[in-house]
């Protein structure tokens, strides 16, 4: 079996009986004739299983010495399994210190058997609860883990400090938010500092890009299913909703849903329980929405393509994240936090963006917002030759210097493709290299050359 096992009676020969019984089934077997160095030996010997007697005092029967010391014990460490010893007029007592938290009680004089299987389901119950405290803990760090370590929201102009205003004002409610903007200015972080100021900040945010989830997938992705409810299903599984319990569920690009499954999504909304794909029992669950679009849902509601009951439930706030064109000085602010990065991951120390770089970076339209000016700066410091980034540093849309006025607009993707191409240059077609400069896997850098024809 192994484990500790600590035996506390004041009859020696109780002692000595039990721990020859005893001994081969654990690892370790100790005993107390005086329950007065109790802790002291739970704490030295980490006791996993105790045997206690009820009473210890002569002449008095009333079962308190038992009571109080099993509640000390377990105060001390509520996952060690105690076992009380009694006589057989004291049933009453022992099942009152079961009660209390004993995991069983023996009576004297016990069978053997009974005594050793009675220990064997004790010291799997310690095991059970040593793995689940292990694992709450370890839940515990990875919540933490991913409550911080965030990118922070950097930036000093009036249009964010209004946005931020307002998500202090609303973080600590459990009011749903929908918030608006174009693609790349952040609205994930937005969400997720809403979350991080919350009531539910020491629980997770599950984020969902809604415009990814195949019709055919929707159900069993966000709703979870049970074994056997379709071919693959071998284990029962949790669905995003579900995991999000107690917690803060992120629906991303809520816009991109088709009618038939926003209807779902109220439906959920509106009962706050789901079903599982296979089962027709309803789950309860307690979300805190926030959700997201580039769209205008308003006009969307006008042709017919977004539930007009839908934005009403998940709208009671909205924050319209600006762009980033708006946001002025902040543009430097976020280069010089992405120059950082990048410098330290690619160990290109002293790299520096020059006054007419930052210029450039200032007059730019950035029609791809944050999001745009993260790969730019990525793409300038992998490329970069000298310690000096200047405005011939930066490809704005595909075209060096291209300013807010004339810009010609050029896609992530193209931007991506472009990126691969010149470190492929830059390495002379050597892949792990060229991998480990963009921060991908050789495989992903396969699947590029194959998406973009490399």
């Amino acid at each position: 079996m192994k484990g500790n096992l600590l035996i506390i009676d004041d009859n020696k020969s109780v002692l000595t009986a039990l721990e020859m019984l005893l001994q081969s089934e654990f690892e370790n077997v100790y005993t107390l004739k005086n329950p007065s160095r109790l802790i002291a030996a739970i704490q030295q010997n980490q006791i996993d299983v105790i045997l206690l007697d009820m009473n210890f005092q002569a002449g008095i029967n009333s079962g308190n010495e038992g009571i109080y010391l099993l509640n000390r014990i377990l105060e001390y460490d509520p996952a060690i399994s105690v076992i009380m010893i009694t006589a057989y007029g004291d049933v009453e007592l022992a099942v009152k210190a079961v009660k209390n938290g004993a995991f069983d009680f023996i009576l004297k004089p016990w069978d053997n058997n009974k005594m050793v299987s009675t220990l064997h389901a004790a010291m799997k119950l310690r095991r059970s609860k040593m793995e689940t405290d292990s694992l709450r803990k370890t839940t515990n760090i990875l919540k933490q883990e991913l409550n911080t370590g965030l990118q922070p929201i950097i930036g000093r102009s009036q249009p964010l400090l209004k946005v931020l205003e307002i998500v202090n004002k609303v973080a600590g409610t459990d009011a749903n938010v929908f918030i608006t903007g174009e693609n790349g200015t952040g609205k994930e972080l937005i969400a997720r500092e809403i979350h991080r100021h919350s009531n539910r900040s020491r629980e997770v945010m599950v984020s969902v890009d809604m415009g990814s989830i195949s019709e055919s997938l929707f159900e069993s992705e966000l709703f979870g299913y049970v074994k056997g409810a379709f071919t693959d299903a071998k284990e029962d599984r949790i669905g995003k909703f579900e995991a999000a319990d107690k917690g803060t569920l992120f629906l991303d690009e809520i816009g991109n849903l088709p009618l038939a499954l926003q209807t779902k999504i109220l439906v959920a909304l509106q009962n706050r329980t789901i079903t599982k794909v296979g089962s027709h029992k309803p789950v309860p669950i307690d979300i805190r929405l926030v959700s997201a679009t580039n769209k205008n849902l308003t006009e969307m509601v006008a042709e017919g393509l977004f539930r007009e009951d839908l934005l009403y439930r998940i709208n009671t706030i909205t924050i319209e994240v600006p762009p980033l064109r708006d946001r002025g000085e902040d543009v430097l602010l976020l280069a010089d936090f992405y120059l950082n990065k990048y410098v330290t991951k690619y160990e290109k120390s002293g790299l520096k963006i020059n006054q007419k770089g930052r210029e450039a970076l200032l007059k730019y339209n950035w029609p791809g917002n944050i999001r745009e000016l993260q790969h730019s700066m990525e793409k300038a410091v992998i490329l970069s030759d000298t310690k000096v980034l200047d405005e011939n540093s930066f490809s704005f849309g595909g075209n060096l210097g291209q300013q807010r006025d004339d810009f010609q607009f050029r896609t992530l993707e193209e931007m991506e493709k472009e990126m691969i191409v010149a470190c492929m240059e830059q390495e002379k077609g050597n892949l792990t290299a060229v991998s480990k400069k963009l921060g991908i896997t050789r495989q992903t850098l396969y699947n590029k050359f194959k998406k973009y024809g490399i």
